[in-house]
């Protein structure tokens, strides 16, 4: 029996990002805000954390509306339509619905509809993991464009009284769109996991959890059991991490990923016009840069100081307000890495848009 010879998507060389959008909102939350709920200081935070503000959205702003308004800046500076998009990614952990997708809602608002759209479940490095993906899809011909956001509304899964993370956490979304590049834009990804640590990083209960607690509160108001009533009030699962934990991992192994990241892309770290870690504690990247080594003419992203931790829309914002600051930089290697909850990391080299 002969075999028809398939057809196939042709291959694109190169990729690299055309356009770089941000959304930041309009709520500043201060240090003395945060110590209202937590026995704290506007010293110990800016100490221990590098923090003096963080964006949080109003409770009439999703991360769906958050996410738009980055993508649509991204698309208008990388010149091209909705229509044109070939996939539509969004990173975030705070979409409150497991389904319909953030991605799949972002696409129908943008007019992107029927290009396919997807959401990624990782925290801190699902920006980082977005870039792979999305140059993955260029590459290969899947698609000709790929919008990628990252975008969090934090402040809808914390509990202000509690203080692992609580008062590190901020609110936003980033968005980039990737096309096709005569030249190398996108060098290779390093991604991972460290399933192991899965609980340094995570969620006070589970839905499944919520939904046995929701059960047993409606047993409870007819039978007055007071303690039942009181643990169903707090039914709502609230993050909360192992700080000494997650500052090691980064700190030590976070490193060596940027390094792989690096040596990946061909490039030293004096080849770098900047480093765009994920803005998760002052200390730590203050930390990475020293083991990295990075000489005084890279520029360190420290968007933390404003922004808080934004997660999944850290390494994107902390892009748009570096470029912001110095335009000189756009055009110009950026060791950018992502690490978090999961624990998951990724990291790549990138022209800056």
């Amino acid at each position: 029996m002969s075999v028809p010879t398939l057809k196939q998507a042709p291959i694109q060389e190169h990729t690299r990002i055309l356009g770089l959008g941000a959304f930041r909102p309009d709520v500043i939350v201060t240090n003395e805000d945060v110590c209202q709920w937590i026995d704290s200081s506007d010293e110990w935070i800016r100490q221990r954390t590098g923090i003096v503000t963080r964006h949080r959205a109003p409770a009439g702003v999703s991360v769906i509306d958050m996410a738009e308004g980055a993508a649509r800046e991204a698309m208008d500076k990388a010149g091209i339509q909705a229509s044109d998009l070939g996939a539509v990614i969004v990173s975030t952990v705070t979409h409150p619905y497991a389904t319909p997708s953030a991605a799949a809602a972002l696409a129908d608002r943008l007019g992107a509809t029927p290009a396919p759209a997807f959401d990624i479940s990782a925290a801190c490095a699902g920006y980082c993991y977005g870039i792979a993906q999305g140059d993955a899809l260029v590459r290969s011909g899947a698609a000709k464009y790929v919008l990628v956001v990252g975008a969090e509304k934090l402040s809808d899964v914390i509990d202000n009284r509690e203080r692992t993370i609580s008062f590190l956490l901020g609110d936003g979304a980033g968005a980039v769109v990737i096309g096709p590049s005569e030249t190398p834009g996108i060098a290779p990804s390093v991604w991972g996991s460290d399933g192991s640590k899965w609980d340094a990083i995570g969620m006070t209960r589970s839905m499944l959890d919520v939904r046995d607690l929701g059960l047993a509160a409606r047993q409870s108001d007819s039978t007055g059991d007071l303690a039942l009533l009181e643990e169903a009030q707090e039914l709502y699962p609230t993050l909360r991490q192992d700080g000494q934990t997650v500052f090691r991992w980064a700190v030590w192994e976070m490193a060596k990923v940027a390094q792989q990241a690096m040596d990946a892309a061909g490039v030293r770290a004096e080849d770098l016009v900047a480093f765009i870690p994920h803005q998760a504690n002052m200390r730590i990247i203050d930390e990475m840069v020293k083991k990295l080594k990075l000489p005084e003419t890279v520029t360190v992203a420290r968007d933390i100081a404003d922004a808080g931790n934004t997660s999944a829309a850290s390494i994107p914002l902390a892009t748009h307000r570096l470029l912001a600051e110095k335009p000189e930089l756009s055009g110009g290697l950026a060791l950018q890495i992502g690490f978090g909850a999961g624990l998951v990391f990724g990291a790549q080299v990138v022209v800056l848009p």
